[in-house]
């Protein structure tokens, strides 16, 4: 099968941006590392409900500006939060 060059164009874009989700996620778990190095000295949970429903609201409330649908910038956020939750909970030895 021959694939369409417009389509492959749109693809590479789009593995481009994975990438840079990817470099971003790696800045964001970095700082993650020194929000642990905080909770662990002032002996602070990894999970703060109040804290993760502000995430969700901001972020949810920023995509109303945008074409993504504020669904699915929910539903990333919260699995984004959960796993690091699961990766503080690890560093910090709770659960």
């Amino acid at each position: 099968m021959i694939e369409n060059p417009a389509l492959a164009k749109l693809r590479d874009e789009i593995d481009q941006v994975d990438i840079a989700l990817v470099v971003l996620l790696q800045k964001r778990f970095e700082i993650v590392d020194r929000v642990i190095e905080v909770k662990n000295k002032a002996g602070i949970a990894a999970m703060l409900p109040d804290r993760i429903e502000r995430v969700v609201q901001n972020v949810v409330a920023r995509a109303s500006d945008t074409k993504v649908p504020r669904q699915a910038v929910e539903k990333i956020w919260r699995i984004l939060i959960a796993e690091t939750i699961t990766y503080q909970e690890r560093v910090l030895g709770q659960k």
